[in-house]
């Protein structure tokens, strides 16, 4: 029997978040191959964080920059550790490699922060992104926690493609992994397009592209509420802050409802879902939510980006102001191509996201790389280069802000 350390940013949130649902996902792939799986984070507990305990996952609290991870780690003694985002293999990965130089490392990186934060800054000048915004610290950073990595999953095709051609990324240490949809437990028949009303969007408002995308609706709404007076536009999600709550209009039929204890069933509440995303990376938990649940979407390139490879969008992605809007009215109205757009969800879903191939595929992998670690390993120079260098500087910054809360103890 395996034993899988993951190591963690958050505590995970599958109800707030598509980086929790994901999360969630993997632990129990992890543990359908009954193999025992424990989760540890430095990270303080949250209101909305899962209990583990609920799903047969142990958990543990750990600190960042103490030796007492290395005893921990070397008594639990993992066959495999994974790390949540490129920021925990640096902080825990040398300390991983020191005491359990066996255990094969995987990187999730959820989306690529440098992606993200690229396109962030791009956005917050003003101007378009360029691949040339990637050469950033950042970029640096997480590639180099890939390269580290004896796996890293990545969620976005596009993101595949990035890697590969643009940072010349070994595809043997990569391995695409979008969202895993358990297609037997889809829901046969959701409400109708008659029972349906109103305009919905959902997403964490501590995710900077959610929060952008709620002020650029401010934009397009009134565009939509011009021809659709009676319209409401229902906006959903966890930790608004005080900015987001002063933004509700009753009058304008832009309601901020916060948090929603179940996301599916205001999804289908509603008859169109609108992500006019500016920017960001991966795949959006938003969109694969309104396909799950049959209600048709209007996103930007970046909102379908890497979701749905030649097949055509449950729904309609431009990047226009005046067309978003024209296009959510049109598909409001019309019963005929809103099925349409459910049909094409479906078949997206049926196609891309099926977790039982996914996961096979996942332990596939995983198993393969355990068999042959050594010879694995040995493909990737750059990877073993990276280990003996630069996470010396890592160790050694570690080591001396341990010391230094010592001396403050």
């Amino acid at each position: 029997m395996k034993k899988v350390l993951v190591i963690g940013y958050v505590w995970p949130e599958p109800n707030s978040s598509a980086a929790g649902t994901h999360m969630m996902s993997l632990l129990n792939a992890f543990k359908a191959q009954n193999w025992d799986v424990e989760f540890a984070t430095p990270a303080q507990p949250t209101e909305h964080m899962v209990d583990l305990a609920d799903f047969g996952i142990t958990s543990q609290s750990i600190a960042l920059n103490c030796e007492s991870f290395d005893e921990y780690v070397k008594a639990y003694n993992p066959d495999i550790v994974m790390f949540d985002r490129f920021m925990m293999e640096e902080q825990f990965g040398w300390r991983v490699d020191k005491h359990c130089p066996n255990a094969v490392k995987i990187l999730d990186t959820e989306d690529l922060q440098c992606l993200r934060n690229a396109r962030h800054e791009a956005h917050k000048g003003e101007r378009e992104f360029t691949t040339s915004d990637l050469h950033s610290d950042i970029a640096k950073r997480e590639i180099a926690a890939i390269l580290r990595c004896d796996l890293s999953l990545i969620i976005s095709s596009f993101e595949m493609e990035l890697l590969n051609e643009v940072f010349k990324v070994e595809p043997s240490v990569l391995h695409h992994l979008p969202f895993m949809v358990d297609l037997s437990a889809l829901p046969e028949q959701t409400k109708s397009y008659q029972q349906r009303q109103h305009f919905m969007t959902i997403g964490n408002f501590r995710h900077a592209p959610n929060w952008d995308a709620v002020l650029y609706l401010q934009k397009i709404w009134p565009l939509i509420r011009k021809q659709l007076p009676q319209a409401e536009l229902h906006i959903y999600g966890s930790y608004p802050p005080p900015k987001a709550t002063a933004l509700n209009s009753p009058k304008n039929g832009f309601l901020i409802k916060g948090w929603a204890d179940n996301a599916y069933d205001v999804m289908q509440s509603a008859r169109i879902c609108l992500a006019p995303l500016r920017f960001g990376a991966g795949i959006k938990g938003k969109l694969l939510e309104a396909m799950i649940m049959q209600t048709p979407s209007i996103t930007t390139p970046i909102g379908s980006e890497g979701m749905h490879s030649t097949l055509p969008w449950p729904g309609v992605v431009t990047a226009d102001v005046q067309a978003f809007a024209d296009a959510a009215v049109f598909l409001y109205n019309n019963e005929a191509k809103f099925s349409e757009a459910q049909a094409a969800g479906g078949l997206l879903l049926n196609t891309l996201y099926d977790k039982v191939q996914l996961s096979a595929q996942l332990i596939e992998k995983i198993d393969s790389i355990s068999s042959n670690l050594d010879a694995h390993r040995m493909k990737n120079f750059t990877g073993q280069m990276l280990k003996h260098h630069t996470m010396r500087s890592t160790q050694y910054m570690a080591q001396w802000i341990a010391e230094k809360n010592k001396k403050l103890d």
